[in-house]
Order: C-alpha cells, then sequence, then structure tokens
C-alpha cells in the first residue's frame, strides 16, 4: 500500500513538473481568451505540445 501511494505520488509530481513547463501564458501571442487562446498555434495552445513551441516570444 506505501509503495502505491509513493508511486502514485512519484508520478503526479512528475505530470505538474511537465506542466509547468508549457510556456503559453507568458507568451505574447495567447490571448488569454477560451475561444482562441494562441494567434499562431490555437490547437497547440496550452497543451504539451506547446512545450517546443518554434514561436515562443516572451512578453
Amino acid at each position: 500500500m506505501a509503495w502505491s501511494v509513493w508511486q502514485f505520488t512519484q508520478e503526479s509530481l512528475a505530470i505538474a513538473h511537465r506542466l509547468h513547463q508549457i510556456p503559453c501564458a507568458h507568451c505574447r501571442f495567447f490571448s488569454g481568451d477560451y475561444r482562441l487562446k494562441c494567434t499562431l498555434h490555437p490547437e497547440w495552445a496550452g497543451t504539451e505540445t506547446a512545450i517546443e513551441c518554434p514561436d515562443y516570444h516572451c512578453q
């Protein structure tokens, strides 16, 4: 039981760390509007695919 809790905790932390690497919220092309989050890559915005976005520009 303790091992399962430990594994779940480690996996959760790994996922959280990966999701915190998504740069969209700090990009100049990110609108914050739920209908069109990003003007260049709306299908990537807020997903793990956006971590390696070639068009990311810090505000």
